[in-house]
């Protein structure tokens, strides 16, 4: 939609916009059956005209109001390109949240698309959503914070909401039980297992909270859980989510995968290279992102709240084991005196992928990508000093003869027949057509995706043809040997270093320019270097023989191979924001390979604690609560203070809890308002007509403040 100003009127300066509905999306769906959407916008901005012709919308008018008409219609179409329908009370409350933001009211961080699009849970045909940006925010909050109070009247969906994030966690399998209660019990009644029929067991103070679940999970499938202590009445631990943006990289059997697309049941790769399942998926919304980066240079980005398997070096000496620790928990604590602190694990193992079929042995692929010359115009050949490489791609290549032209220069022809013709392909060009590498220079070189993601002896196998031809053992100082490989391919640089990595092992690179460095010889004469160089140098495993060509392999020995590759966390940055998703694997370690081959944590979870009603807790009752608390679950506590149905004298545990734990981190207050009723509207206007009375006539729940432990309303608590 396009605003321009129209010609001044006596009044005042009109402005005219313009908005065209793409065809894919049919004008029903943005005006409404019967034009009962465009009648709600209407009737919100009377100062302005709309038209509608065709496909076009135009709006002219008052500036301010033809500015919000047109933020009204963008942010119906991304709704609608989600492919979720516009509802009149969708239109209603976008308006309210765009005027609410244009007058200050709000800080419009979040968009009408934003909060109508965020999808908690869809359960027999219908999708439970936040539905008001504070409903949005509430949601957002159950999400970061260990235990979230949903606060305020009646009809705005705190504890619905709270449930619909109980079901889909336990769905999800990132919580193993969802634990229920409501504090409205007469004393000495206890909550747990009550005998008698499955209703008979649903205490009526609980109903509220049955009812919720009854519309979120199969009913026939109640009653198991609850037999199986899956669903249950008793407040537990808390919980916490951790997670990834949705575009992140997690390994699989079939490659690299974005996180966000992972399902259930999916396979992902572990520490010890194999697969293992994906038990559940748990969206967290958009949360602020940070970068973080090995020295290495691999590395991923992630929440604050995510964990990494970490240790020391202190750790190390003292034989301590591995700790697991959030993001946010290392950010300025990165270097121990000058050494970085915290060192990652890397895979126990290669990573273990289906082999696949391919057009040539990947050994005299990596002599080739080497030291070949594959530009296709010409018979491919090879340059080696060392005659047992050309010995070695002769035998690998079957239908081709190595044949030695002078010095170090190999061509490979075809074995010719009686009766062939000169025209027939050389087979090796043939082969290398397939995966585009025909044709290709000393600088555009790759490993084709078919050898990248292939088992273990086919990884291990290119990589080691690359470095008997272009790489080579380098003595270190302290008496090991670090490997040593250049190429003037960014490509081929970077396929190298996913082929060490997906081996268990680790490596740096840097580039060497070609300005000003020594020129090299061929034929008696300098030759200028006309493209930069880029070193990679490794560290592999031991177990893992870099080398097949016996000169650099007892080399490599002799020094004592290659020592303990190691990562270590470098930095941590801030990287905006993002919508991320947390996933559970079934590995006992909980760690799965991402970005980089970097190994990252899953979630820990236990349960998920809805405590209703809490306004009817005692101080003494929230404190039991709260204290009773254990690790790797996640509380909801939710109530209306206007609505105290404790005796007389009680004070209000949540009332009071607010000034204690104000202020205290992972603890957050959601406060929802009569903007926020999603039942009937007339709800919403009872609570502000029920609030203007009592802050008229200095009431509280219609009693006298300082009166409440008078007979008839004694009832009412403070």
């Amino acid at each position: 939609m396009t605003q321009t100003p129209t010609a001044r009127t006596p009044a005042q300066e009109q402005a005219r916009a313009q908005f065209t509905v793409p065809a894919q999306h049919p004008m029903v769906t943005v005006l409404g059956s019967g034009d009962s959407l465009l009648r709600v916008i209407e009737k919100a901005f009377p100062a302005a005209d709309i038209h509608v012709r065709g496909n076009e919308i135009s709006a002219v008018g008052d500036p301010g109001e033809v500015a919000l008409i047109q933020r009204v219609f963008d942010e119906m179409m991304l709704v609608l390109r989600t492919g979720q329908p516009m509802t009149e009370d969708a239109v209603e409350r976008s308006i309210a949240m765009l005027k609410a933001s244009e007058n200050g009211e709000s800080d419009g961080q979040e968009t009408p698309a934003q909060v109508l699009t965020q999808n908690i849970l869809s359960s027999r045909g219908r999708t439970i959503r936040p539905k008001t940006l504070n409903q949005k925010r509430y949601v957002d909050a159950i999400d970061k914070h260990t235990i979230v109070f949903g606060i305020g009247p009646a009809g705005t969906g705190k504890t619905y909401l709270a449930m619909a994030k109980a079901v889909q966690a336990l769905q999800s399998k990132q919580v193993n039980r969802i634990i229920l209660t409501r504090p409205a019990v007469e004393a000495g009644e206890r909550l747990g297992f009550l005998p008698g029929t499955l209703y008979e067991k649903i205490d009526p103070y609980l109903r509220p909270l049955y009812d919720a679940l009854h519309d979120m999970i199969d009913p026939d499938s109640i009653p198991k859980l609850m037999a199986s202590g899956t669903i249950e009445v008793a407040p537990l631990a808390y919980m916490r989510g951790r997670s990834q943006p949705l575009f992140t990289n997690v390994l699989t059997p079939d490659g690299w995968r974005p996180i966000g697309d992972l399902q259930v049941g999916d396979l992902v790769i572990g520490s010890n290279g194999e697969p293992t399942p994906v038990l559940g998926v748990y969206p967290q919304g958009e949360r602020d992102i940070y970068r973080v980066t090995a020295q290495d240079g691999s590395w991923t980005l992630c929440c604050g709240e995510h964990l990494w398997t970490v240790r020391t070096r202190d750790d190390k000496r003292r034989n301590k084991a591995w700790r697991v620790l959030e993001t946010q928990e290392m950010i300025g604590n990165l270097r121990a005196a000058h050494a970085r602190r915290y060192e990652l694990p890397l895979l126990t193992e290669p990573v273990c992928l289906p082999e696949r079929d391919v057009p040539m042995d990947p050994y005299a692929l990596g002599l080739l990508l080497g030291d070949g010359c594959l530009t296709g115009s010409t018979t491919p050949s090879f340059a080696a000093e060392d005659p047992e490489l050309a010995v070695a791609l002769e035998s690998a290549l079957p239908g081709v003869v190595v044949r030695h032209r002078g010095g170090p220069d190999y061509a490979l022809n075809r074995v010719k027949s009686p009766g062939d013709v000169v025209t027939l392909e050389n087979p090796v060009t043939r082969i290398l057509r397939a995966p585009d590498l025909s044709g290709s220079r000393s600088h555009n070189k790759f490993v084709p995706d078919d050898y990248l993601l292939n088992s273990a002896d086919v990884r291990l196998a290119v990589l080691q043809g690359l470095l008997d031809s272009d790489g080579g053992p380098v003595t270190q100082k302290d008496g090991t040997c670090r490997i040593q490989y250049a190429t003037t391919s960014i490509l081929l640089r970077d396929d190298v270093v996913a082929l060490v990595q997906s081996l268990g092992g680790v490596a740096y690179t840097r580039r060497r320019a070609a300005e000003g460095r020594t020129p090299g010889h061929a034929n008696g004469r300098d030759v200028a270097h006309r493209r930069d160089a880029h070193v990679v140098d490794i560290r592999l495993p031991q177990g893992i023989e870099p080398f097949r060509l016996a000169r650099k392999r007892d080399e490599y020995h002799a020094a004592g191979g290659g020592g303990r590759p190691m990562r270590f966390i470098d930095s941590i940055e801030p990287a905006g924001r993002e919508e991320t998703v947390c996933i559970q694997v079934a590995a006992e370690d909980s760690l799965y390979v991402t970005t980089d081959y970097l190994l990252t944590h899953n979630t820990l979870n236990d349960a998920f604690i809805i405590l209703d009603e809490a306004q009817n807790t005692s101080p003494e009752q929230m404190k039991m609560f709260l204290t009773r608390l254990g690790f790797d679950s996640k509380i909801v506590i939710t109530g209306d203070v206007t609505q105290v149905d404790l005796p007389d004298g009680t004070k209000s545990g949540l009332r009071q809890v607010q000034d204690i734990l104000d202020g205290v981190e992972d603890v957050h207050f959601s406060r929802l308002s009569s903007r926020d009723v999603v039942r009937h509207k007339l709800v919403g206007r009872i609570v502000d007509a029920y609030e203007k009375y009592d802050s008229s006539h200095g009431t509280e729940n219609g009693t006298h403040k300082g009166a409440r432990g008078k007979a008839g309303h004694a009832h009412k608590g403070k």
